[in-house]
C-alpha cells in the first residue's frame, strides 16, 4: 500500500458539503478564513480545509496578494492554508452583504441563490476536517490555491454525478443522505489531491510531491508500511536502492526533515489516532508503533503534543463530549 493510501487508512477524516450555490452574473461571494468557519462546520476539529467544485458556468477565485484564478465547470479548488477568498463572476467586484456566518451554516447543505440575472454559475462548497499535524504533513509545500479539473476522467465524472445525486437525496425524507454527502466530500478531497499529484510540475517539494519521487517516495512507502520497524538510515537507503547520503539529502530537500525525524512524527500521529479512537492500553499502542517501553513512548509523545499520552487521551475525550477513558 502506498504512503497516501496508508495515511488515509489510519487517520480519521471528517467532511461534508455545506453549500449548494446558484449564482447569476454579476455576483461575488466572500469566504472567511477556514479558522473562522471551523467552529460552525466542525467544532472539535483542529484544522478545516475548504474546497469548491464548479458544476456549471465559470467564475474567478481571488485571494489577497495572488493573481485571480479562472475556474470553469469541472474545476475543483481547495485552499491548503485556509485563506480567506472570494468567488466571483467578475474580478474586483465587491462581495455581497449576506447573512451572518452562523446563520448561513446553521442548515447544511445550505442552498444559496442570488446575483444580477446574467449567466449562471453553480458550485458546491465542502470541507474536510482533520488533525492539524496531518494537515501540516499532507498539505506542506502546496500553493495557496490548488486547482484541478475533474472532468474527462472516469473518477471525476462519477464523482460529480454522485455529488448531484447525494444533494438531491439530502433533501429527501429518506435516511442516510447526510452520511452519503460526508463520504463523497472525503472522496472529492482525496481525488483533488491525487489529481494534483499527477499534474504537478518538476521541482516542487512537499509531502505530496515527495510521493512521486523515486527515492523519497520509496522511503515514505517503507516508513508508512512498517512504522514499528527499528529503521536506521542505512536500512532505509538499502530498501530504496540508494546511498545514505543521497537519501538523507534528497529526503531533507523534499520533505523538510530527516527520514528518522519523519518516522518519529508519523509514529506520533499514529499514536494520537489510536488514543483518540480506541481504548487500547498505552503499552499496546507503544508496541504497535515501535517503542520498547511505555516510558520511551510517553517521553516522545509529550515532546510532540505537550502532554503524556494518558492525559492527552482524557483531555480529548472530554473536549469531544464522550465518556472519559479510564486511567491506565
Amino acid at each position: 500500500m502506498d504512503a497516501l493510501s496508508e495515511t488515509l487508512r489510519v487517520v480519521h477524516l471528517v467532511g461534508a458539503i455545506f453549500i449548494q450555490g446558484r449564482f447569476t452574473s454579476p455576483w461575488c461571494y466572500q469566504s472567511p478564513h477556514a479558522d473562522a468557519a471551523a467552529p460552525y462546520l466542525e467544532p472539535s476539529a483542529e484544522r478545516v480545509v475548504i474546497f469548491h467544485l464548479i458544476t456549471e458556468g465559470e467564475c474567478f477565485v481571488e485571494l489577497e496578494g495572488q493573481e485571480p484564478v479562472h475556474l470553469a465547470a469541472g474545476d475543483a479548488v481547495l485552499f491548503p492554508q485556509g485563506d480567506a477568498h472570494r468567488m466571483t463572476s467578475t474580478i474586483n467586484l465587491p462581495p455581497a452583504q449576506g447573512a451572518r456566518l452562523a446563520t448561513v451554516l446553521a442548515r447544511r447543505p445550505r442552498r444559496l441563490s442570488y446575483g444580477g440575472g446574467g449567466p449562471t454559475t453553480r458550485l458546491i462548497c465542502g470541507y474536510m476536517a482533520c488533525d492539524a499535524r496531518l494537515a501540516g504533513l499532507m498539505l506542506a509545500g502546496l500553493p495557496p490555491v490548488v486547482r484541478v479539473n475533474l472532468r474527462g476522467s472516469s473518477a471525476g465524472d462519477w464523482l460529480e454525478a454522485s455529488v448531484r445525486y447525494a444533494l438531491i437525496e439530502a433533501r429527501s425524507p429518506r435516511p442516510g443522505g447526510d452520511g452519503v454527502l460526508s463520504k463523497l466530500a472525503e472522496v472529492l478531497f482525496i481525488e483533488v489531491l491525487r489529481q494534483y499529484m499527477n499534474e504537478q510540475q518538476e521541482g516542487r517539494t512537499g509531502w505530496l510531491a515527495s510521493l512521486g519521487d523515486r527515492i523519497v517516495g520509496a522511503a515514505l512507502g517503507a516508513l508508512h508500511a512498517r512504522p514499528s520497524f527499528a529503521w536506521t538510515l542505512e536500512d532505509l537507503a538499502r530498501e530504496c536502492g540508494t546511498s545514505r547520503s543521497v537519501l538523507a539529502e534528497r529526503f531533507q530537500h523534499m520533505v523538510g526533515s530527516s527520514p528518522i525525524a519523519y518516522l518519529t512524527q508519523w509514529r506520533m500521529m499514529l499514536a494520537a489516532n489510536l488514543l483518540r479512537h480506541s481504548t487500547a492500553p498505552l503499552s499496546r499502542i507503544a508496541e504497535d508503533i515501535g517503542y520498547q517501553t511505555d516510558t520511551a513512548f510517553s517521553r516522545a509523545f509529550r515532546r510532540e503534543y505537550g502532554l503524556p499520552p494518558g492525559a492527552w487521551r482524557r483531555t480529548r475525550a472530554l473536549g469531544e463530549g464522550v465518556k472519559p477513558i479510564r486511567r491506565e
